[in-house]
């Protein structure tokens, strides 16, 4: 019988598969790494244009921020403005108003009845005065009821005294300011 020796080429094809094995394992390899290369840059290359897009929303915003100080800076000098526009508006309605106290102070004061300080803080009244009695305090206090700058007439203090042997009343009173309507004004 014929021996033949079939080692050699087993052992060759075993070397053939394993260096087609070790190049496909190469190649697979190397396939692999450049998958993860070309991942990686590309994953780099969108962080990076983010990046980009966040630095531009950053520096809009900045801007905005700015434009929004500036708004409000504006609105604060409007507010200003306007405060002064209205206390100069009221300064000019009340210019007459104390044109008329004055004149309302002579007309309510009956005989008897002097001031010695009149004081104004606001709307609030404050008379200080001697009387020759205390009737004449209060025909006072009616006329002021009835007049249409003043009202609300309070009585804070009466002092009875005699001086020069005549017997006087010194008072306190407070009141208020008030606008006449325009029909009482016309009037």
């Amino acid at each position: 019988m014929a021996r033949i020796n079939l080692l050699p080429w087993r052992e060759e094809l075993n070397k053939q598969k394993q260096r087609e094995f070790a190049f496909l394992s190469g190649g697979s390899v190397l396939i692999a790494g450049l998958v993860v290369l070309f991942s990686h840059l590309h994953i780099n290359g969108m962080i990076e244009n983010q990046n980009q897009r966040n630095d531009y929303l950053q520096s809009e915003i900045d801007l905005l921020n700015k434009r929004i100080g500036r708004i409000k800076e504006l609105e604060k000098m409007k507010g200003d403005l306007l405060a002064r526009m209205n206390v100069i508006q009221e300064l000019q309605s009340s210019r007459p108003e104390s044109v008329h106290l004055m004149d309302e102070m002579v007309r309510t004061l009956p005989d008897g009845v002097y001031l010695n300080a009149f004081n104004q803080k606001g709307r609030n009244l404050t008379m200080k005065g001697v009387a020759q009695s205390n009737a004449r305090v209060s025909d006072y206090m009616r006329s002021i009821e009835d007049s249409d700058w003043f009202g609300g007439p309070r009585l804070d203090l009466i002092k009875s005294s005699v001086a020069k042997r005549r017997r006087i009343a010194n008072f306190t009173l407070r009141g208020k300011q008030k606008a006449p309507t325009k029909t009482d004004e016309a009037g």
